[in-house]
């Protein structure tokens, strides 16, 4: 093993799955999708999860994504892998994944099917120990875990940290006051900045940023604003960006992923506002409110990338 057996912290870079004319995935957009959040300051990458539509990605497409980012990121930042939905499947992603270079992987909820705790239990243990990569598991959807089985898949030297997507504070405070600093907590809801200054306290140091796509100077002002207590700037940034943007994404379902994409077309980055079913692209009046958003945004908050 020749990597740090811990969570990665701070802001979480999630890249998207573009795709070209014929619906196959650009691996020239993927690669400046990742080289504009290492610019960023983002402090992993991950590849290949949610909001690369990690379920709509056949297991060929899924090899170059991860092939193409360890290659691209070069060990400067720790590069994570999504896998999950069927046991099989999650446990080939989970190999394919260490073969390739990375350094961990994100479990991701089963399908469809609403497991017992020990059901839970089994799934997770069975990928855990298919290999000796770091292990975050993700809290969402069928995927809530008791305190009690949470402490059991602690004891795995592998998992290294848990990111939580259901937003259940109370269950969160008895996982942190009781697990404390074993693992990593990251904040994995919606467009996670409206949540960060009530996950903080709780020592939850880290989040996947959406916007950080294509604004990642504000996931960067905003996550500093918290840490310190600034909130002045923390409501200015509400008022101004975050807010608004959230307001469109709750529009409809899918558009925590179709948003992205839109959001970076009109930063200029080479991903068209296209998504695979059953997500939709964002509807016109959606685009041209985001439009404004983020001219107003970078009117305010001017952004400094040579890539855009």
């Amino acid at each position: 093993m020749n990597f740090e057996r811990k969570s990665p912290t701070g802001i979480l870079g999630f890249p998207v799955s573009p795709y070209d004319e014929e619906g196959n995935v650009d691996q020239h957009a993927l690669t400046v999708n990742v080289e504009f959040l290492l610019e960023g300051g983002l402090e992993a990458i991950f590849v290949a999860c949610g909001a690369g539509e990690f379920t709509s990605l056949s297991l060929k497409e899924y090899e170059k994504m991860v092939e193409l980012t360890v290659s691209v990121v070069e060990g400067r930042v720790p590069v994570y892998t999504g896998v999950g939905g069927p046991l099989s499947e999650a446990v080939e992603k989970a190999r394919l994944s260490e073969k390739l270079g990375a350094e961990g992987y994100l479990i991701l909820p089963p399908y469809l099917i609403e497991g017992e705790q020990n059901g839970l239990y089994e799934y997770y243990k069975a990928i855990i120990r298919s290999t000796d990569l770091n292990a975050i598991l993700y809290q969402r959807a069928n995927a809530i875990l008791d305190l009690p089985t949470l402490k059991k898949l602690v004891e795995f030297p592998q998992v290294v940290g848990l990111k939580d997507g259901a937003g259940d504070m109370e269950r969160n405070v008895e996982f942190t006051q009781n697990i404390g600093n074993q693992i990593g907590w990251l904040n994995g809801m919606p467009m996670a900045e409206v949540t960060m200054p009530t996950y903080v306290p709780l020592g939850f140091d880290s989040y996947s940023s959406a916007i950080s796509n294509y604004i990642p100077h504000v996931s960067r002002k905003f996550y500093e604003a918290v840490l310190n207590d600034d909130k002045e700037i923390t409501n200015q940034l509400y008022e101004d960006v975050i807010l608004p943007i959230n307001s469109i994404r709750r529009q409809r379902k899918g558009y925590a992923v179709s948003l992205i994409k839109a959001g970076m077309e009109i930063m200029g980055l080479p991903v068209s506002n296209t998504v695979r079913p059953p997500i939709i692209p964002v509807e016109k009046d959606h685009y041209k409110q985001l439009e404004k958003i983020l001219d107003e945004t970078l009117n305010k908050y001017p952004l400094k990338s040579k890539m855009v």
